[in-house]
């Protein structure tokens, strides 16, 4: 039997994933442009891997990593993954309002389209 604690697994690993996403893309904007030349990419990717905040973000994915395996413990995966489309739309809908990103009429609909079927999909364990 599925207890609601168990899904605290699944909302772990979607709030360690998003945190990860909107950290990645704050100090990579920071950094500036990719070089061209290979060892300016280098340089660029090797400050980046010794940035606290993109360490941080590297220890969210890994974290993210370890929740999705407990989930597992708990949950199919049929049932789990669908519930990974809900840090799609944390991530864009956050990428709006901290970066200002752009949120059209295309990912409005994509992101209505996603919430149904994690809904759909969540209903089979309800019945």
């Amino acid at each position: 039997m599925i207890k609601v604690f168990d899904h605290v697994y699944i909302l772990a690993s979607i709030a360690f994933t998003v945190y990860s996403q909107l950290i990645m893309r704050w100090q990579v904007s920071a950094a500036g442009d990719l070089p061209s030349d290979f060892l300016g990419k280098a340089r660029f990717v090797g400050i980046l891997l010794v940035n606290p905040w993109v360490l941080s973000g590297i220890f969210s994915t890994l974290l993210a990593g370890v929740s999705w395996m407990l989930a597992m413990t708990r949950f199919e995966v049929s049932y789990a993954y669908p519930f990974v489309g809900l840090s799609f739309i944390l991530v864009m809908v956050l990428s709006g309002l901290i970066f200002g990103e752009s949120i059209g009429a295309y990912k409005i609909v994509g992101t209505i389209l996603v919430v149904a079927g994690v809904i759909v999909a969540g209903l089979e364990k309800v019945t």
